[in-house]
C-alpha cells in the first residue's frame, strides 16, 4: 500500500522543479489563511468584534493569499497578539551563522 509520502514523492519526481516551487508557495498561502481564522476563533474573538477592520473586512483578509505585514501586524494587534520575523540560513553549513530577528511588533 503506497502512503501518502510515496504518492507525493512519485508526483515530485514527474514534475519540474519550478512546478513544485510553485505548489509549495500556494500550500502555504493557503495555509495562512487557515492559521488567521483559527487564531481568531481559538482567542474567541469574532470578526465583527475586531475594532479596526469591519466584519466583512476581516472575512476579506482571512481569505487573502498574501498581505502587507502592516495589515497583518494591526489584524494581530487587534487579536491581542504580537508578531516576530526571523531570518535564517536555510543552509546550515555555517554553523556560526545564526537567526536574524527582522522585526517584532
Amino acid at each position: 500500500m503506497k502512503t501518502k509520502n510515496n504518492i507525493i514523492e512519485e508526483i515530485s519526481l514527474s514534475l519540474p522543479e519550478k512546478k513544485i516551487r510553485k505548489a509549495y508557495a500556494e500550500a502555504e498561502k493557503a495555509i495562512l489563511q487557515i492559521r488567521l481564522s483559527e487564531i481568531r476563533e481559538k482567542r474567541g474573538i469574532r470578526q465583527e468584534d475586531l475594532k479596526t477592520f469591519s466584519q466583512s473586512g476581516v472575512s476579506k483578509l482571512e481569505a487573502r493569499k498574501d498581505m502587507k505585514i502592516s495589515t497583518l501586524i494591526e489584524y494581530l494587534d487587534n487579536l491581542g497578539l504580537g508578531i516576530e520575523i526571523k531570518a535564517y540560513p536555510k543552509n546550515n553549513k555555517n554553523k556560526s551563522e545564526k537567526e536574524i530577528l527582522i522585526l517584532k511588533a
